[in-house]
């Protein structure tokens, strides 16, 4: 927000406060001045006129120049392709201090020059300000500047200073000049006096022929009037200042009325050539497609999103944007049709990106403008065209809609607010404050009413007025105290020791943690693995692709492998530990993406590859080390979610009958659609199942000292029988007595094919037999296998392979 001293100084009285000082307090009040601007710059400087110019005896560019002074005539060598006889200009005299450094008397090619005859750029002057014509040569003043006052640049309206304000997200308010200067009165305890023009909009002299409708929701309020006369001229002086000293060029005073107001009440305003209308019609549409040539005189691509204002259907603005170049003010222009309007800011946010048009307009209406802000401006206006236009013949204002606008009030107490702050401040401190921030306090014992005004949005409980009070008494007057807190031992809880556990196994198994973005956009929200019901989206996401909060971590870890894989990383393996969020809903996930090798030695031959298999392990591993393995893990097929994993090479992963994750390969067509290779495995885990199952002691046992037998044997099965099953039955039936003998069982070969029937399988397992309690016998051992043949036999009907 620029906002300068002249501006400020037209509502209240700072003379006897230099610039530093008020930048000072305004930013001590939360509201941080990011630097003050000189709106020109110069020392020692003077009105001359030029008596006499003529070309430099030794250059084919400059000229001599005798300039009267007032008290005395200096002569001048200027290069300026524009200096003549006859002209006021400005005068740098010997010793004045530039920004381009120190004028000093000298001699120029064999010709004496006594100072320097000034253009504004070398003054300092924002050349966008500026026209072609100053730019490129010296500023002649006009025939009645006083020659010898030295005071130049307040004789231009120049002499002046623009604060550059910071705002925060909840103070949009401030980027009218009005509200910010009831804040800076407020701060300094000053009285402001805005103008006075409530109701000018009300006058008229005949009845509206202008017809105003909407035909989206996106525009609920919008309000129109016709003037049938205007005269179009130059602004007067202080206009053009004001509109200079915020970045804004002076055109004429109709289109400056529009911009002026649009800074003083925040609300962006469009006036349109009366005559240039086909009809006294004006449409607030969407859902338009085409090609619209806006005021810049660039063409731009209508969206269906896009709100447009149209007259018989056809577009002649871009809603909160930019007006159309063919009903634009022309000096030439008798009569103007006044609009101002409220538009859904998520609309006016988007167009305005993807047409890359941030205006003035377009930024106030993405930070939020004040509910009455609209009738505020169409006041304001029409006294300003009434004073400056010499409008006339006025048609009644014509409303479609309503702001909604309901006055807010609010109670809060002393205590309470002194509770918050940890403060005694007085009832009379409190009041006062709230009287400066016009709050309209009225106090009852310990309770204060307040009113809050309309352009105050931000305060809606105790705590609002709560920190109002502090900044504006100022945050010195908190005391310092040591915090006070119990002692505690620093120990980790229960899911901060599984997160360092689940990072620490994974790390020492090889892979890398990631961190992705917890915001993604709407189509990779439709990739979610064991998604959450009623996904978050952003009210004002910055982006369509940061839009949505994820319900699921694999989606973004794929990018990231993505992201590698395309930079000729083979070897990916990542993890990432992260909540994800639905309404009233958080659920804390472990993700996995791998493809290549996990550990890889050419020299010892030594290839462990990212498969199906190898992310069981190290899941199994992982769960092991967590306490939780045994008959509480199973491992099923998947049928929950094969759009995202190959549906004969994933599994679903339970801990007892709870759902705790899914792994296996990526789906092909998921594969190229995030540009993945098709080996990729992944793996998406709810830690909260973990979380509230109990999970098992570690125990610890003396290693056998006794010798282990091993055996081989293969059976014959049905294809279509898991193997976890020939295991469970081989463990079940592998004791003796109480004990359980039955150390290690390996499978070492799986084979179809010749010898083996059609729909059948051999599996080839390693058995190692071990007691803890003594040296197993031949007898032992051959009474054992013959009980597991026989269970497999009649449980599983597998048979012992010849």
């Amino acid at each position: 927000m620029l906002i300068s001293r002249k501006w400020l100084s037209q509502y209240m009285d700072i003379s006897d406060l230099d610039m530093q000082t008020i930048a000072t307090k305004i930013t001590d009040a939360g509201l941080e001045v990011e630097g003050i601007h000189l709106r020109s710059q110069g020392t020692k400087l003077i009105i001359g006129e030029v008596i006499d110019c003529v070309d430099h005896p030794n250059s084919d560019h400059l000229h001599v120049c005798q300039v009267n002074l007032g008290q005395r005539v200096e002569q001048i060598v200027c290069g300026a392709p524009n200096v003549a006889a006859g002209q006021k200009v400005i005068v740098a005299q010997v010793g004045a201090q530039l920004p381009g450094g120190e004028i000093k008397a000298g001699v120029i090619r064999g010709e004496a020059s006594n100072g320097m005859i000034c253009s504004l750029l070398e003054l300092g002057v924002d050349p966008h300000s500026l026209s072609e014509e100053s730019k490129n040569g010296i500023e002649v003043l006009a025939q009645d500047a006083p020659v010898g006052h030295e005071d130049p640049l307040g004789y231009l309206g120049l002499d002046d200073e623009i604060l550059d304000v910071g705002l925060t997200p909840n103070r949009s308010d401030c980027m009218a000049a009005w509200a910010m200067a009831l804040e800076v009165g407020a701060i300094l305890n000053r009285p402001v006096h805005l103008p006075d023009c409530e109701g000018a909009a009300k006058q008229y002299h005949r009845s509206a022929s202008l017809r105003l409708t909407s035909e989206t929701a996106k525009c609920p309020l919008f309000m129109g009037k016709v003037i049938h006369h205007v005269v179009v001229q130059e602004s007067p002086k202080w206009m053009q200042e004001r509109l200079a000293a915020a970045g804004v060029k002076s055109i004429n005073n109709v289109v400056d009325i529009s911009n002026i107001v649009m800074l003083e009440t925040g609300q962006p305003m469009h006036f349109y050539d009366k005559d240039a209308l086909p009809s006294m019609e004006i449409t607030v549409k969407d859902h338009l497609n085409g090609v619209y040539t806006a005021l810049d005189g660039v063409e731009y691509e209508i969206r269906e999103d896009d709100i447009m204002i149209t007259n018989q259907g056809k577009p002649i603005g871009i809603a909160g944007i930019m007006g159309g170049n063919d009903s634009k003010i022309e000096m030439n222009t008798t009569a103007i049709v006044l609009e101002a309007a409220i538009f859904d800011h998520v609309s006016i946010r988007n167009t305005a990106r993807r047409l890359n048009l941030n205006t003035d307009a377009s930024i106030r209406y993405q930070r939020g403008i004040e509910p009455m802000a609209t009738y505020k401006a169409m006041d304001r206006a029409v006294a300003l065209l009434c004073e400056y236009a010499q409008a006339a013949d006025l048609e009644e204002t014509v409303v479609y809609g309503d702001a909604n606008y309901v006055p807010y009030s609010m109670k809060v107490t002393l205590d309470g607010i002194n509770h918050l702050l940890g403060t005694d401040f007085t009832m009379t401190e409190v009041m006062d404050v709230c009287e400066r921030l016009h709050l309209q306090p009225v106090q009852s014992d310990n309770e204060i009413e307040l009113q809050i005004p309309s352009y105050r949005q931000d305060l809606r409980i105790e705590a609002d007025i709560a920190e109002e009070v502090i900044r504006i008494l100022g945050y010195d007057r908190l005391a310092s105290t040591l915090p006070t807190m119990p002692a505690t031992m620093g120990t980790l809880d229960q899911r901060q020791q599984m997160r360092r556990r689940v990072r620490d196994c994974l790390r020492y198994s090889g892979y890398q943690e990631a961190i992705t973005y917890t915001l993604i956009s709407q189509d990779l929200l439709g990739d979610a693995i064991m998604p959450l019901l009623e996904p978050i989206a952003l009210a004002a996401p910055m982006s369509e692709e940061r839009s949505m909060i994820r319900t699921s971590i694999l989606p973004s870890l794929l990018g990231s492998v993505a992201y590698n894989q395309n930079r000729a990383m083979k070897d990916v393996a990542f993890f990432e530990l992260s909540s994800v969020y639905a309404k009233g809903h958080m659920e804390e996930r472990l993700a996995i993406a791998a493809s290549g090798f996990l550990q890889k030695s050419r020299w010892q031959k030594i290839e462990i590859k990212d498969d199906f298999y190898s992310l069981k392990g190290i899941l199994e591993a992982l769960l092991a080390r967590l306490g939780f393995e045994g008959k509480r893990i199973q491992i099923k097929e998947n049928t929950l979610d094969t759009k995202a994993f190959h549906p004969y090479q994933s599994a679903c992963l339970y801990l007892g009958k709870e759902l705790a994750g899914i792994f296996g390969t990526i789906h092909p067509q998921m594969a190229k659609r995030y540009g993945v290779s098709d080996e990729v495995v992944m793996a998406e885990l709810n830690l909260e199942v973990l979380l509230h199952n109990k999970a098992a002691k570690v125990k610890f046992a003396a290693t056998s000292k006794y010798p282990s037998v091993n055996q081989d044997l293969a059976f014959v099965v049905d294809e279509q029988l898991p193997v976890g099953a020939i295991v469970s039955c081989i463990e079940k039936h592998g004791k003796l007595g109480k004990e359980q003998v039955i150390e290690q069982i390996e499978v070492f070969d799986v084979y179809r094919g010749a010898h083996v029937e059609q729909g059948y399988q051999s599996i080839a397992l390693s058995i190692t037999f071990r007691s803890t309690t003594h040296t197993l016998s031949e007898q032992e051992i051959s009474t054992l296998r013959e009980a597991i043949l026989s269970a497999l036999e009649n449980e599983l009907h597998a048979q012992l392979r010849a």
